[in-house]
């Protein structure tokens, strides 16, 4: 099997994606109910059955609905930092204590011929982390819940062969919107998430002649819509002189309740 992986989900509804290689298969989040992630992965042809371990960014809702009864009912490890676990006994009650991986942020694990590393994000959550995922010499980077682009999280994430990064809505659609002006702070905020033109921004110093695509996730349901985040992310890298042809660099969707096309990751880094 190759290196591959799906985003199942990807919005404030729910967040989830499937990362396979070899015969390794890891879960990134369960941000829906159990019955809707079974779904998800089987429009995808793979069963809940072939996960070998699930893997948390943080403790948000969006992010761990499903946890509980997902590894509950498949017996599943699940790894995560030590805050964020904290933060999760509530909601974790059917884990038991050898099922629940501690993994340090910035620390790496491997499972067959894959390596995970996880990074720091800044975010409104106890100990919220990203991951990278690295085989052969093949580079996917998860990106989303950033509250700005930090150093530490453009030099764990440049260089991706595949790039999913946060686009998560539009400032002025957020401004007029009707959620309180205390959660528009939040969502604005250092610790909220990546507006569109942050996206751009970033993408400006992190896309390199080895990044194939992106793909622009977390997308606000009420504050954005995917034509404009495509727009905006390209009118902002061709006003900083960064422009490429559709079939370079393509930016890709992702939805919050069906799971992108899988995504073969097969050029090999120098």
């Amino acid at each position: 099997m190759e290196f591959r992986f799906t985003v199942l989900a990807s919005g404030s509804t729910g967040n989830s994606t499937l990362v396979q290689s070899g015969e390794k298969t890891v879960l990134v989040d369960a941000g829906h109910s159990l019955k809707k992630l079974e779904e998800l992965m089987s429009q995808q042809g793979v069963s809940a059955h072939e996960i070998d371990a699930v893997f948390i960014t943080h403790e948000h809702s969006d992010h761990i609905k499903g946890l509980n009864a997902l590894a509950r009912k498949y017996e599943l490890p699940v790894y995560a930092n030590e805050a964020t676990w904290g933060a999760l006994e509530r909601h974790t009650s059917h884990i038991p204590p050898e099922r629940r991986m501690i993994m340090e942020t910035g620390a790496e694990v491997e499972f067959g011929s894959m390596k995970i590393r996880s990074y720091p994000i800044s975010h409104d959550a106890a100990e919220p982390v990203g991951y990278t995922f690295t085989d052969d010499g093949y580079k996917l980077s998860l990106a989303t819940d950033l509250g700005y682009m930090s150093d530490i999280v453009r030099r764990n994430i440049i260089d991706s062969d595949v790039l999913v990064l946060e686009s998560n809505h539009d400032p002025s659609m957020l401004r007029m919107g009707r959620y309180p002006w205390n959660i528009k702070k939040r969502i604005l905020s250092d610790v909220g998430h990546l507006s569109n033109e942050a996206a751009g921004e970033a993408l400006c110093e992190l896309m390199t002649d080895r990044t194939k695509r992106v793909y622009l996730a977390h997308l606000s349901l009420n504050h954005n819509m995917m034509d404009l985040a495509r727009m905006t992310v390209n009118g902002v890298m061709e006003d900083r002189g960064h422009f490429f042809r559709k079939d370079e660099h393509p930016l890709r969707d992702t939805y919050p309740y069906q799971p992108t096309p899988w995504d073969q990751i097969k050029r090999k880094l120098l």
